[in-house]
């Protein structure tokens, strides 16, 4: 982990990368445009050092990260979700607005970013031209190269832009950096890239791109990519000695190669600079000051009136409009307060922060249950009294609160220094989160002295993203609150129809199986249809079963028993075959043993998979298809023994989301009603510990395989036995007829 003199990390940790307001606007219309790809958004997103540094850092917060490693903006952008990325953009655009009203000099960034561009067409070709196997890592590389100056822009504000005033060249701009402040902007990069914690030579890339030829030949590829594609760039020719050093570290480079690489990526940063409304500078000589941002005139600020004041403070309410519409449209908790971390990052520069929440009961302040922050807010459960915290405090007084609010400081409370020792910081400020005159959370923020100062001038629009932070939260309340009791109210509707149906279908059932018993005492003994009457009176109380589960709004327990599972097969072909398989003209093989085969399930279930399964088949089967149906004993998986029961057909197939069916419930409509029966199949077999296996190929057919626990666990079934060696088996696999 590369490290900073104290005083800079304490400067730049506030620091931001402005980004151009052309592509600011592309990436607020993508983000509301539903038919954006996340590869559409990481394209814009490359375009622009600022923009790429935001994505990084927040998906590599620890509320994002989660121990992922992010080697592309796209994967950043996922990890995001779009929620996110839109209140991101948001912010940015605010923050674009604020920089406009209070800015006191113009610095034009064009040529920086068109340089930084080229750099990263350069890299990405190069890396591609040697074979490096991460091309689009050096394409961000080249583009961050450079991201350090517009850190120490932002956050050093005036002594930057005098420094950058007297320089001629990078290679002066960086002695300069080294001479006044102890780092470069080199380093600060460097460090940058470290905090998002990827790969080293990433950061290397960076961190070598200013050394000498001699000692740049003896790094890693990557640096060597970064170091060469950032020399190119300032050159309108190649010179030799360029073309002879990318032969020592690439091999047979060649002047020639080097000159069509950087031709083509000067195009492509030419198009992208075109579309997003920027006017790429000619190259010069190498070591020019092309690609340094320019300080333009300077700006005076008069010190506001009362009046001013009164503009300023409406003026800020309405930029942060946007981003309260942007809160407001959130839909949970975990996504209100994520986009609230990024957004005061963004406008306010407060990258060390956590949130408590006040419970409504008893007014208490906790972060139970919140992710994202350091352990001790999670274990804290702070009385409503003043004394206990400046949390607290503010909470009450419904005012923003800090340490240096008074002269000399009052006594801390140990909470505070708890609190303040998790963010390493010196001091603390809170923000209340006022809705509706209440306070239902506060921000707790870590900071220095000298932030708090800087900090100071916009205590009123922070006081107002508390406000707006306070609403949204409650916004997400009362949602939920909503749903809860929408929800509350479907169930009890949903109950008392199941129980008028199940009155209702209970008569004509119980008139049924009065007559199948007058039927029954009417027969001789020895009449042939006795059996099937019996099993017509056994599906019949199945169904009778199920119509009383309707309104039981507990799980049904599984009621467990012995089944002769080749019986209960043949049962189930005698009331069905003909319905499902012999009237549609479907070909039916039945393979089954002699002798019976008991397995531990509840039998009502079993059959239910069972005709499911049928059912789904004979649906998608036309007539002249074939349908085999076998049974096999003495299977061992994982130690225990079952029966395989197998359904092959010669169908049409069936497409991922039915077979994912069986693996998962389904809300809604999968192309057709068979996934609903097959997403019963996959939920019962859970329940009965039934292992499914699924392979389909379309215009082949489907395999669906059960594995039926035997009642005996223990005894072995000798030369018989068989061994099943995988557990789950693709559904994209052949079909094997």
């Amino acid at each position: 982990m590369y490290s900073l003199p104290e005083p800079v990390r304490h400067a730049i940790e506030s620091g931001r990368a402005p980004s151009p307001p052309q592509i600011l606007l592309r990436l607020l219309q993508l983000v509301d445009d539903d038919g954006t790809t996340m590869a559409e958004l990481a394209k814009l997103v490359e375009q622009d050092p600022g923009l790429c540094t935001r994505v990084l850092t927040a998906a590599n917060s620890s509320a994002i990260r989660r121990g992922n490693q992010f080697r592309s903006i796209e994967s950043c952008l996922t990890a995001l979700g779009t929620r996110l990325v839109r209140s991101i953009a948001t912010c940015l655009s605010v923050q674009s607005l604020f920089d406009e009203r209070s800015a006191t000099r113009a610095v034009d960034l064009s040529g920086f970013w068109t340089h930084s561009l080229l750099v990263a067409e350069l890299s990405r070709s190069l890396a591609t031209a040697i074979g490096y196997q991460r091309p689009d890592e050096a394409y961000l590389a080249g583009l961050l190269h450079d991201v350090g100056e517009l850190i120490l822009l932002s956050a050093l504000g005036e002594p930057y832009l005098k420094l950058l005033a007297t320089c001629s060249s990078e290679t002066t701009l960086s002695e300069l950096e080294v001479a006044q402040l102890g780092v470069h902007h080199g380093e600060i990069g460097t460090w940058l890239a470290d905090q998002w914690q990827l790969d080293s030579p990433f950061a290397d890339g960076i961190l070598f791109h200013h050394l000498p030829a001699e000692q740049i030949v003896t790094a890693a590829q990557l640096a060597q990519v970064v170091w060469m594609a950032h020399a190119l760039a300032g050159c309108d020719e190649v010179p030799e000695e360029l073309g002879r050093l990318a032969d020592q570290m690439f091999g047979d480079s060649g002047s020639s190669r080097l000159r069509g690489l950087s031709n083509q990526a000067g195009q492509r940063m030419c198009m992208v600079a075109d579309a997003i409304g920027i006017a790429p500078q000619e190259k010069t000589a190498c070591g020019s000051a092309a690609g340094l941002p320019r300080v333009l005139n300077v700006r005076t600020r008069s010190q506001p009136d009362a009046t001013g004041q009164i503009a300023s403070l409406i003026g800020h309410k309405a930029l942060l409009q946007p981003l309260q519409d942007e809160l407001l449209a959130l839909e949970t908790n975990a996504e209100v307060l994520l986009a609230l971390r990024e957004s005061a990052r963004i406008l306010f520069e407060l990258n060390r922060l956590a949130f408590l929440l006040c419970d409504p009961v008893d007014g208490r302040l906790t972060g139970k249950g919140l992710t994202g922050q350091a352990a001790i807010f999670g274990q804290v459960s702070i009385l409503p009294e003043a004394h206990r915290s400046l949390a607290t405090a503010a909470a009450i007084s419904k005012q923003i609160c800090s340490s240096y609010d008074h002269e000399p400081a009052l006594a801390k409370s140990l909470m505070d220094i708890q609190f303040a020792r998790a963010f390493a910081s010196n001091g603390l400020l809170c923000i209340p989160m006022i809705a509706h005159g209440q306070a239902v959370g506060v921000i707790v923020v870590g900071l220095s002295a000298s932030q708090y100062a800087h900090l100071s001038r916009r205590l009123p629009c922070l006081a107002n993203f508390g406000r707006i932070a306070g609403l949204s939260l409650d916004n997400w309340r009362e949602a939920r609150e909503s749903r809860v009791q929408t929800a509350e109210a479907a169930s009890a509707r949903f109950t008392r129809q199941a129980r008028r149906m199940v009155h209702e279908a209970g008569n004509p059932l119980t008139i049924i199986k009065g007559y199948l018993r007058i039927l029954d005492s009417k027969l001789p003994q020895e009449a042939d249809v006795r059996h099937e009457l019996n099993v017509l009176t056994e599906e019949i109380e199945r169904v009778a079963s199920i119509v009383r589960r309707m309104s039981d709004m507990p799980a049904h327990a599984v009621d467990e028993q012995i089944v002769d599972i080749s019986d209960l097969v043949r049962e189930l072909l005698l009331l069905y075959r003909e319905t499902l398989f012999d009237s549609k003209g479907i070909a039916v093989e039945v393979i089954l043993p002699r002798e019976a085969i008991g397995i531990a399930c509840d039998r009502d279930s079993t059959k239910q998979i069972l005709l499911n399964l049928w059912k789904n088949a004979s649906e998608a089967l036309a007539g002249g298809q074939h349908f085999r149906l076998t049974l096999t004993d003495g299977i061992r998986h994982q130690g225990r023994h079952f029966a395989e029961l197998r359904i092959d057909d010669n169908g049409p197939g069936m497409n991922e989301a039915a077979i994912s069916a069986l693996y998962r419930p389904v809300h809604g409509r999968i192309g057709s009603t068979r996934g609903i029966g097959l997403s019963v199949v996959g939920a019962l077999a859970q329940r009965l510990g039934i292992p499914v296996t699924c392979r389909s190929k379309p215009g082949v057919g489907t395999m669906i395989s059960l594995l039926l626990p035997t009642a005996n666990q223990t005894e072995p079934r000798g030369s018989n036995e068989k061994i099943l060696r995988s557990e789950t088996m693709s559904s994209s696999d052949t079909c094997q007829e």
